[in-house]
């Protein structure tokens, strides 16, 4: 039970990754190609909001809660478990990337201000 609640967190992880950075890709396209949805404040605010605690959380050294709770689970269903943070870990699996922390911190300010940039090129409508 452990191990699948483990996979259902690693799986929210994937969707709230996905969500930060399809996210700005679609606000950039949206802007292009005229979509006002992406304009909707809702999904502006909780965007922002999701890359700024991305970004506090990188600040302050923080290891994501979503990592915590997954390993915690992975640990008591007899699993293993890798250490630093969630994108490091499958950024390093996927691409074979290593780095410091303070480039992983660099890469979430920086997309953190491309999507604080956004905001103001791609105005939310009012509520």
């Amino acid at each position: 039970m452990n191990l699948w609640a483990a996979d259902a967190v690693l799986v929210l992880h994937v969707l709230f990754v996905a969500y930060v950075v399809l996210g700005l890709v679609l606000i950039l396209i949206g802007k292009l190609a005229s979509w006002r949805w992406v304009r909707s404040p809702w999904f502006r605010l909780t965007h922002i909001a999701a890359i700024g605690v991305v970004v506090a959380q990188s600040w302050l050294g923080i290891t994501c809660p979503l990592t915590t709770l997954e390993m915690a689970l992975r640990a008591r269903g007899g699993d293993t478990v890798y250490g630093g943070s969630f994108v490091e870990y499958w950024l390093s699996q996927l691409l074979y990337f290593s780095a410091p922390d303070w480039v992983f911190v660099l890469v979430y300010s920086l997309f953190g201000l491309l999507v604080a940039v956004s905001w103001f090129w791609v105005r939310p409508s009012k509520f």
